[in-house]
Parts: structure tokens; sequence; C-alpha cells
């Protein structure tokens, strides 16, 4: 058999699983991406980003076939401490004027059980891109609202080392600590609402 019909009977079944898969919008106001970090070895800095974008699509029957995209405003990042924040925003950090935002890219979702999965992809940041994995737990997908609207929560955990990414800044404490630790625990809750049907 042709070669050429055998892959443009694949790209056509690919894109049929696509068009038939749902898609699932953010509902921006039940969702946030937190990180931690600590600062002199004693305590945790904790932060937000509010400006961010989440494209989901995929079905509950079969999730592992599921894609996942995100991108993070890093502009919006919020410490409660407006100097701290612009810090972060420099080139000493994340230099925003040259890398705007944070990716995600999902490449493979595992189902742990029935409320977990394992969700791997390209994170992005700092104009590097490294493979990570996160820990998810969904306590309900596919629940129905009041209002006849069809949603799905998850969360997500990761932790990353800065240093991967090239943020690198730091300062050494007289007795060998470090200002501001190389890991970083990131959570991100979110809550989908369903926009197409089978």
């Amino acid at each position: 058999m042709n070669i050429k019909f055998i892959f443009g009977l694949f790209l056509l079944f690919s894109a049929s699983l696509t068009a038939y898969a749902a898609e699932w919008e953010l509902d921006k106001s039940h969702s946030g991406v937190y990180f931690s970090v600590k600062h002199l070895g004693i305590s945790n800095v904790k932060g937000e980003f509010t400006n961010f974008e989440v494209k989901v699509t995929g079905e509950k029957e079969t999730v592992e076939k599921s894609e996942v995209f995100a991108r993070i405003y890093v502009d919006s990042i919020n410490t409660r401490e407006p100097k701290r924040d612009e810090h972060l925003k420099s080139a000493d950090f994340f230099d925003v004027m040259k890398y705007p935002y944070i990716e995600f890219r999902s490449k493979k979702i595992t189902k742990v059980s029935e409320t977990k999965l394992r969700l791997t992809g390209d994170l992005t940041m700092h104009g590097v891109t490294k493979e990570i994995s996160m820990d998810v737990e969904s306590p309900g997908y596919e629940i129905v609202d009041p209002w006849g609207k069809t949603r799905a929560g998850f969360n997500a955990k990761t932790t990353i080392n800065r240093k991967d990414f090239g943020i690198n800044w730091n300062k050494t404490l007289d007795k060998g600590g470090l200002v501001v630790g190389n890991e970083v625990d990131i959570i991100i809750e979110l809550e989908l609402i369903r926009k197409t049907n089978k």
C-alpha cells in the first residue's frame, strides 16, 4: 500500500479524534498558580502569578490522550511585596523584558488511579526548556454544576530547581546558607468548564 496514502489516513484519523475531543476553558476565578521558595533557609516566601491561560483538550474516558497547554505571564507575579516583585521581574531573576512568559506543553499523561494522574511535559522558562513531571489529583471531574455546565477540577504539584532554568541569582550568608533557596515548590489549582460536546 502506498506510504503516502497510509500517512494521509493517519492524519485524517488523528484530526477526527481531535475534532471529537472535548475542549475545556479555564474558570479563572476558581483557579490559581502558586509557588513557594526558602528564604534564608528558615522560612518560606510564597507567591502567585495572577495572569495565566490554560487550554485542555480531552475526555474523562481517555484521559491519557488529553493535551494540556499553559502560558503564565511573568509580569503578573505577586509576593505581596512590590520591591521584591520588581526584583523578581529584573534580569537577576525572570528577566521579564526578555522572557515575558512561562509555558508548559504536555507530552504524556499516565493514569495512576481513579483520582490521580502523572503529567509529563516541557516547561519553558527564562529561555530554557526542560521536561518536568507533576503529580495531579482530581477530586472530581465531569461534574455538572447547578447551572448545567460540566466542570472538572485538578490540583497539580511539582518541585523544580530554578538553576536548571538559568535563574541563578543568590547571596551567601556568613555561615554558608543562601538568601534564596534553589528548589521551588509549585502548586497549580484548576477549575475547567467544558466548551464542546462529543
